[in-house]
């Protein structure tokens, strides 16, 4: 029994509460692997010697006092050899469960612990921490540059847009004057306008100031292609209220080349194809191809991209009303330029950008290695709570601290680093001048970013001041959801009404799109009075009507339902700060993280840079303040 009594008053170091047992005490050397098979590194339990055998019902006795009397009896009524051995292998059997019980509190522990937490119990450096702080570093250093190479794009588009208009349309003021960028009322002006079109393209090379040349249209033809699109046949007598046409439409078609524009221009204006009738007649179009080469990324030393603008320009006379509306739409695709030979540091400059490149899809594909690894760890601790909890509970864990396993801010961080690896495959690409999409690259890459510094607030959360707001949230989530749905009926009804109602009398009314875009600023309060001032007073019923939709639409929607979705989020932030107060209630999981063999503290000090660096010790009394994910 002395032998026994010393083993079991051996001093042991000082651990952390909530810390794995038997852990390695040598600093720097990892421990081993448990024989719970979990998460914790403990060595494995030695088996009991004949000494310990032999003294283990009186052991078990002393340590575990509040145990079920029943190995008390068996010792009791066991009259000979065959009473000892059943009562030590009972012993061994409670003995076994309460190993298991206490690996897997230590794996559960030591899983929910923050990366500080972790690196004090194991000196477990926090690498997924480390490696999320450089590739916010990086993807927002990549995301910048690639957005300012997007701006050049974008701007080298929109002025050549803007260039064109005032090329190829005659009267152009600078300004579109609706969707539309300008219009004609009288015959003598839609001619002209048309011919004025067509002379502009043949003098482009002497007229233009970009860098811009013909490009190939359809059947690889060099010119402009003349659509129109009529009736098939009719008369119409206004006058008489007379009309007899036939509703089928006709489409003719004239290719207008460079060589038949140098000539005379009253031999193709005289043609019977410019014989406009102007009441059969529903549109015109003038289509042509050019081709232009950007030269302002050789300045941010980049390759210079070439564009095809396929350009598109409509009389539409559909409406019969005696304005014909004129548009123009270019649509401009980047192309591969044929030979680029461009002396200078360029190139050099193009290969720093892709192996940067490439180190941030590398840093991306190993944080979302080490988070998979962390999700699929956590899914197999879940699979082990669940068997002890059912098989020592005889009950199923309820499905709040199920869904405790399952770390969102892991997905999160997957997603966007399959976003980014996406993101920058294609930037490389477009680098390399073999694709030319930036739009989706674009989204992509600042949908990443997006994601990663939303994904600081995990961190953030750590601390009681700063995990106020992800609390609120998550508690409010679903009561915000529900009374949305709600209100969105209310908000599509609204919108469906002032559609019809208001459209042909209000430009914000004209589609729905624009209808639901009005309303929404309406219940933030922009632009209030516009929308009550712009409504067309030719009307009265529909003026009353515009009158009493405005006003009860605001008034139900800023006084009462606005008012109520900022009172379930401010119901929600009282709620915690109660909780906070008085402690969030306890979970299943929980009550069995609370639960400990052993009630001795760790003495161990972490290292002095992480602790001075990241690491804030929190006491005991404000565990309670932080939820366990």
């Amino acid at each position: 029994m002395d032998v026994e009594n010393q083993r079991m008053q051996k001093p042991r170091k000082g651990r952390r509460s909530g810390a794995p047992e038997g852990r390695s005490a040598q600093p720097g050397r990892p421990a081993a692997r448990g024989r719970c098979g979990g998460l914790a590194g403990r060595p494995s339990v030695p088996p009991p010697g004949p000494l310990q055998r032999a003294l283990l019902p009186a052991t078990r006795e002393a340590s575990f006092p509040g145990c079920s009397g029943e190995h008390h009896g068996s010792r009791r009524g066991g009259a000979g050899p065959a009473g000892v051995e059943q009562s030590l292998r009972d012993s061994m059997a409670h003995l076994d469960s309460e190993v298991k019980e206490e690996c897997l509190r230590e794996d559960l522990k030591f899983y929910f612990m923050n990366p500080c937490e972790k690196f004090r119990a194991r000196q477990q450096i926090p690498w997924k921490l480390c490696l999320q702080i450089l590739k916010i570093v990086m993807v927002t250093t990549q995301l910048v540059r690639f957005g300012l190479s997007n701006q050049l794009v974008v701007a080298f588009k929109e002025e050549n847009a803007a260039a064109f208009k005032h090329l190829f349309l005659k009267g152009y003021s600078g300004t579109d004057e609706d969707d539309y960028s300008c219009s004609v009322y009288t015959q003598e002006d839609a001619y002209e306008s048309i011919f004025f079109a067509i002379n502009q393209y043949h003098r482009l090379r002497n007229i233009s100031l970009g860098t811009l040349g013909y490009g190939e249209s359809e059947g690889n033809r060099i010119g402009l292609k003349v659509c129109k699109q009529h009736y098939k046949k009719g008369t119409m007598f206004p006058s008489n209220e007379t009309l007899n046409i036939d509703s089928d439409i006709k489409i003719d078609c004239i290719h207008l080349d460079l060589q038949a524009l140098s000539q005379s221009s009253q031999d193709w204006k005289n043609s019977s194809f410019f014989s406009l009738e102007f009441y059969r007649l529903l549109q015109v179009e003038i289509s042509f191809q050019l081709k232009g080469i950007d030269l302002q990324t050789i300045h941010s030393r980049e390759l210079p991209d070439c564009y095809v603008f396929q350009n598109t320009i409509t009389f539409d006379n559909n409406a019969h009303s005696g304005k014909i509306k004129i548009y123009f739409d270019s649509d401009a695709n980047i192309e591969e330029c044929k030979d680029l030979t461009i002396s200078g540091s360029i190139q050099k400059n193009t290969q720093y950008v892709l192996v940067f490149d490439a180190f941030v899809i590398v840093i991306c594909l190993a944080s979302l290695i080490l988070c998979t690894r962390s999700i699929v760890l956590a899914l197999r601790l879940r699979k082990r709570f669940l068997n002890f909890f059912l098989e020592k509970y005889k009950r199923q864990v309820c499905d709040a601290d199920q869904w405790e396993f399952v770390n969102g801010w892991y997905v999160l961080v997957i997603t966007s680093d399959l976003m980014t690896v996406i993101g920058s495959v294609l930037k490389m690409e477009i680098k390399a001048k073999n694709l030319t999409n930036y739009n989706l690259c674009s989204i992509l890459l600042g949908t990443s970013t997006l994601f990663v510094w939303v994904g600081v607030i995990r961190y953030l959360g750590y601390f009681q001041a700063y995990n106020v707001l992800i609390l609120t949230m998550q508690a409010s989530l679903p009561k915000v959801l529900r009374f949305c749905a709600c209100a969105g009926m209310i908000y599509l009804g609204y919108t469906f009404c002032g559609w019809i109602v208001l459209g042909p009398y209000h430009n914000k009314f004209q589609n729905l799109n624009t209808v639901a875009e009005c309303l929404f600023s309406l219940v933030n309060g922009d632009d209030m009075y516009a929308t009550f001032a712009h409504i067309q007073q030719k009307s009265l019923l529909v003026w009353l009507f515009s009158r009493l939709y405005l006003y009860s639409f605001i008034s139900l929607f800023i006084y009462m339902i606005l008012s109520l979705f900022i009172a379930l989020i401010t119901d929600s932030y009282d709620t915690i700060k109660k909780y906070q107060q008085n402690g969030f209630p306890v979970t299943d999981l929980q009550e069995f993280l609370k639960e400990s063999s052993s009630k001795e503290k760790c003495q161990k000090e972490s290292s002095a840079f992480l602790s001075r660096v990241c690491c804030l010790r929190r006491s005991r009394s404000d565990d309670h303040l932080i939820l366990v994910n």
